[in-house]
């Protein structure tokens, strides 16, 4: 089972940056995937970001594309969220979450860490 931690989340000004962090523990495969989700109050949780952990396969959710960046460092076992151009839309628990292979339901979540973009 993996574990993650997810750290980085603040108060920020619209237009502002933020780069959250989740660091993974435990047993990784090159076919995890990692992903970031975000949950707002009162709304269901929204798909961010995902890539592979060996590989290139990366997606974006369509409400962050051209102002997120998902990165890895396996040395590091860690998940970089790079996101710029923050709206208060994008206020919200962020989640960093595993799974192994693309057809499985993610099965390892952090505790989250909030994120709130002000105006």
């Amino acid at each position: 089972q993996v574990q993650l931690v997810e750290s980085g989340g603040g108060l920020v000004q619209a237009g502002g940056s933020l780069r959250l962090s989740c660091t993974a523990s435990g047993r990784i495969f090159s076919n995890h995937y990692m992903a970031w989700f975000r949950q707002a109050p009162g709304k269901e949780r929204e798909f961010v970001a995902s890539i592979r952990w060996s590989g290139s396969t990366i997606e974006y959710g369509d409400s962050v594309k051209g102002r997120f960046t998902i990165s890895r460092d396996n040395a590091k076992n860690t998940v970089f969220l790079q996101m710029n151009s923050l709206k208060p839309e994008d206020t919200a628990v962020y989640y960093c979450a595993a799974r192994v292979g693309v057809l499985n339901k993610y099965d390892a979540w952090g505790q989250g860490t909030q994120v709130s973009v002000s105006t």
